[in-house]
């Protein structure tokens, strides 16, 4: 892969982290494959929500769907994933949890926030 290719999948994986809903459904999968109704109770949110955001994460191809008869349960599209997401809490967890600024924040008047 080159450059311009690593940077959209990173650019992907980002995205996919930076709604809390993404970010739970990720790290409930990384455990076991769930089925929609069990991810939007975990999250918190309406089943239709849910749906908005597990498109998002089959169209970043983070997550695969599975048919089981009428239902489908989701899991990881790959299982290095799961591995990724631990490695990456064990990372940021080592950071300054006061250090975290909004979008709006970051990088004003070419100075970062923290």
């Amino acid at each position: 892969m080159d450059t311009l290719t690593h940077h959209s999948v990173l650019a992907r994986f980002g995205y996919a982290l930076s709604d809390p809903v993404r970010a739970r459904v990720l790290l409930a999968l990384r455990d076991a494959p769930s089925y929609p109704g069990e991810l939007a109770a975990l999250a918190g949110v309406s089943k239709q929500r849910l749906s908005n955001h597990l498109a998002c994460l089959r169209g970043c191809g983070l997550v695969v769907a599975v048919p089981e008869g009428r239902r489908v349960r989701y899991e990881l599209a790959d299982p290095k994933l799961g591995d990724a997401l631990t490695a990456l809490l064990g990372v940021v967890a080592v950071g300054n949890p006061e250090c975290c600024c909004t979008a709006e924040e970051n990088h004003i008047d070419g100075k970062a926030c923290c």
